[in-house]
């Protein structure tokens, strides 16, 4: 899979080279073109996770990008009004990702989202604590980290 990553990067640049214009719409248009060039090139190959991950990772960041906006939009118009619909709290969250490098993708995915801060994780890595602004379903809340958040990152990961 880096194999083809890097293989995918040596194209795009040989692109930007060809076309001898280096900006970020032109890096964007040589790795797209590379990438389907690769696709097509493996198709008959049985190491096809890299074009299923890559499909995936840019699903993931539209998805995290709404949310992000999403809530960015619940904060500001809470700032701005005078109602004030918050209840914060704290929830506990079993943890399903396992290696430092999962726990830290989603703690900082948690983090960046407003509204939602990681607190801690226990020892064992079982356990996450996360303070929210709007905790009106505790459950709720709990369901849209693990399905919206870590079942997604877990699916890239593994």
């Amino acid at each position: 899979m880096q194999k083809r990553f890097l293989l995918n990067v040596m194209l795009t640049l040989i692109w930007v080279a060809l076309t001898g214009v280096f900006n970020y719409i032109n890096l964007i248009i040589g790795f797209v073109i590379s990438y389907f060039i690769l696709w097509i090139i493996s198709r008959n190959s049985e190491d096809r996770r890299y074009f299923t991950i890559a499909i995936k990772i840019v699903g993931f960041f539209f998805f995290f990008l709404w949310e992000m906006l999403r809530a960015n939009w619940q904060v500001a118009y809470e700032v701005v009004t005078s109602n004030l619909h918050m209840k914060p709290g704290i929830v506990k969250i079993y943890l399903e990702a396992k290696t430092d490098l999962e726990i830290t993708l989603l703690s900082n995915l948690i983090s960046l989202t407003p509204g939602t801060l990681v607190i801690d994780v226990s020892d064992d890595k079982k356990v996450m604590y996360v303070h929210g602004m709007y905790l009106q379903d505790k459950e709720k809340f709990i369901d849209s980290i693990k399905m919206g958040l870590e079942k997604p990152l877990l699916n890239i990961m593994r």
